[in-house]
């Protein structure tokens, strides 16, 4: 099995990001040239709390996940880590990737003190479904959206 390193994604790992946006789906169909998302991650960078993580196999990447944790006032100040965007090549499917970048994120949440890392998953996405399941997470609540 293939040693899977994850970090902080740095400018030079955009474009492989970018590629297994468009490849998994991820993005919908509407993508950054390299040039924008060097200047969107730099701003939102900026932020509090956003990370943009690579999951790097064989010296590609691989997979991508974000991961904002959230420092808020309710229930007395405990923090809360999000996931978002998560995508693993198509060709890398099925070699761990997601679960280790899941488990990264975890362990992430638990470093900053969080009591919950969320996500949220399309409803038509049944194969993510069972994934985050096999993995711990629950069904919780309800999501809502609003597009524009």
């Amino acid at each position: 099995m293939a040693v899977i390193e994850i970090r902080d994604a740095s400018d030079g790992d955009l474009a492989g990001i970018l590629r297994v946006l468009a490849e998994s789906g991820i993005d919908g169909g509407v993508s950054f040239t390299v040039e924008e998302a060097r200047a969107h991650l730099s701003r939102i960078r900026s932020g509090s709390g956003f990370r943009l993580l690579a999951a790097i196999v064989d010296g590609e990447i691989a997979g991508t996940y974000s991961l904002v944790i959230l420092d808020k006032l309710g229930k007395r100040g405990a923090r809360s880590g999000v996931v978002e965007d998560v995508g693993v090549a198509p060709q890398r499917q099925g070699q761990g990737i997601g679960r280790a970048m899941m488990a990264h994120a975890l362990e992430e949440c638990r470093k900053a003190g969080c009591y919950k890392l969320a996500l949220s998953t399309n409803v038509k996405r049944e194969g993510a479904h069972r994934f985050y399941e096999s993995l711990g997470f629950e069904r919780h609540g309800y999501s809502y959206a609003i597009f524009f």
